[in-house]
């Protein structure tokens, strides 16, 4: 296999864009006849920093800017929005509201898109789409323009997460695969402490041209949206078959670990390989898993509250008797500390290979920061209140890449994984919306609703965390009876490939 440039990356035909791997090739890269002893030779840690070097960077970027495009809004209002608009406070939350409806309806279309079309075509296509709505929501000059605007933002912005999502899992095997999530998702507490530098910055544009302050901050924004990805569209590499990066030897290695990745070990049998074909019924695997719709529960319980922090963190603030700037400037240090502790906590569960413990715990940790904020009057004791939106806000970020990892750790096959993680982030971004309307002007300063709201919230993951493990763990025992039994040779490798994560081969993680 001849090493490919970049240069000619980006050139092949239209008739050739199918033929990228993510993992469904190996056979031809990998023969039956090669082991993974084939490789020992190799160093892995050196290959994984090779790969973390090249993709994750990139990647965070453009995480980065996607959340810094969708959750400015809530910088824009403290700079004068809601007034320049005369908007009424229902019709600024179904601005915010209507972004998420357009967002959950097509992830998981994107993401069958982004197995037919190359990474490193369809992210950066759709990341100058949003960052051309952004720019022009910049200009809007009334309620229906805003939200129009935010309506084709959640278009433009919906494959972006779960198709990186996904894509990563075709680079990293699933105990590694946290990490790497959490390096691209700390991209999002960054971009909330980097959204609240940059509305300081540039709310001192009031005036210029004759613009707001607020319209700077979409516009310019928007701006670096569409640099970026012009930049993203040399600089993405797409699957393991075809990174430049990477030796032939090393590319053959990184897609037969994840070929035979989630076996149980000592079946005597030969490995099975994940399949990967491109077949509607595995789709429909996905729309029917339980473990999924279950995940969907986990997963409200964790973003329900990262959207109120992200959209009324400074409103939260501001109403604590701070100035705007102030309030812009103290969203920051709760920034930087949550994406720090997301990527401590990934390598923990990586390294000891759980992931429910973990949900689990900074679950619990949410809900004492919440629980802080709602026994706490505002007026006397702002620095309270300011410390349990802190906290929770530490139990947020590191929570989230959990709950996406603990997922994709437990789809088997290409597709199925595809869409069940779009499934997952499409339907449990619908708490987006939910959460949009937590927190009403009428509520403030204390927010009692919204911090109660987040807490019911937080408990229902809890509920559907505790349901996942009983589930996962005798799914487990049984099938470790069933291998002892000798049931392994009921079943030919082909059928065993198509079943996925329902063989009984295949271990699920908790």
């Amino acid at each position: 296999m001849g090493t490919l440039s970049n240069s000619e990356k980006h050139n092949r035909s239209a008739s050739q864009s199918d033929d990228h791997v993510d993992v469904e090739q190996v056979d031809a890269v990998a023969v039956p006849a090669v082991t993974l002893e084939s490789f020992a030779h190799l160093d892995e840690k050196k290959i994984l920093r090779k790969m973390d070097m090249r993709l994750i960077p990139m990647l965070a970027l453009l995480y980065l800017l996607s959340f810094l495009d969708r959750g400015n809004i809530g910088n824009a209002k403290i700079e004068g929005l809601q007034e320049d608009l005369d908007l009424t406070d229902d019709q600024y939350n179904w601005c915010l509201t209507a972004f998420f409806f357009t967002y959950a309806a097509f992830e998981v279309p994107s993401n069958l898109m982004l197995k037919k079309v190359r990474p490193s075509i369809w992210l950066p296509a759709i990341m100058v789409a949003w960052g051309i709505v952004m720019t022009l929501m910049g200009i809007v000059h009334n309620y229906a323009g805003l939200l129009s605007a935010r309506i084709f933002l959640g278009v433009t912005e919906a494959g972006l997460f779960p198709g990186v999502a996904y894509y990563l899992t075709n680079w990293y095997k699933r105990e590694e695969i946290q990490l790497r999530q959490a390096m691209f998702f700390s991209a999002a507490s960054i971009a909330g402490a980097f959204s609240g530098l940059l509305a300081f910055a540039i709310g001192k544009m009031n005036g210029v041209g004759g613009l707001h302050g607020w319209q700077w901050i979409f516009i310019l924004e928007g701006i670096v949206t569409v640099i970026v990805a012009c930049i993203a569209f040399w600089a993405l590499f797409d699957f393991p078959e075809t990174a430049t990066f990477l030796t032939e030897e090393e590319r053959e290695f990184v897609i037969y670990r994840l070929k035979y990745q989630g076996q149980a070990a000592d079946t005597g049998h030969a490995q099975v390989a994940q399949a990967d074909e491109f077949k509607w019924s595995y789709v429909v695997d996905a729309l029917v898993d339980w473990q999924i719709w279950v995940n969907i529960f986990v997963y409200w319980g964790i973003v329900c509250p990262l959207y109120g922090i992200s959209l009324f963190l400074p409103t939260i603030i501001k109403q604590l008797g701070y100035k705007s700037s102030e309030a812009q400037l103290m969203t920051v240090p709760i920034y930087i500390t949550a994406a720090i502790l997301a990527v401590a906590a990934a390598w923990c569960s990586d390294r000891i290979g759980k992931r429910s413990p973990f949900v689990i715990g900074f679950l619990l940790m949410m809900a004492v920061g919440f629980s802080m904020a709602i026994a706490t009057d505002p007026l006397i004791h702002p620095k309270v209140v300011y410390g349990g939106v802190f906290i929770a806000a530490c139990g947020i970020y590191p929570a989230f890449p959990g709950v996406i990892t603990w997922l994709s750790n437990n789809l088997a096959g290409s597709l199925k994984r595809s869409a069940g993680m779009a499934l997952q982030i499409g339907m449990g971004n619908l708490g987006g919306a939910m959460a949009s309307n937590f927190y009403r002007a009428r509520d403030k300063p204390g927010y009692k609703l919204g911090h109660g709201l987040e807490l019911g919230f937080i408990g229902l993951g809890i509920i559907a965390s505790l349901i996942l493990l009983v589930g996962y763990s005798t799914q487990n025992r049984k099938r470790a009876r069933l291998l002892a039994e000798g049931a392994r040779a009921l079943y030919s490798e082909e059928e065993l490939s198509a079943k996925g994560d329902r063989a009984i081969t295949f271990k699920y993680v908790y």
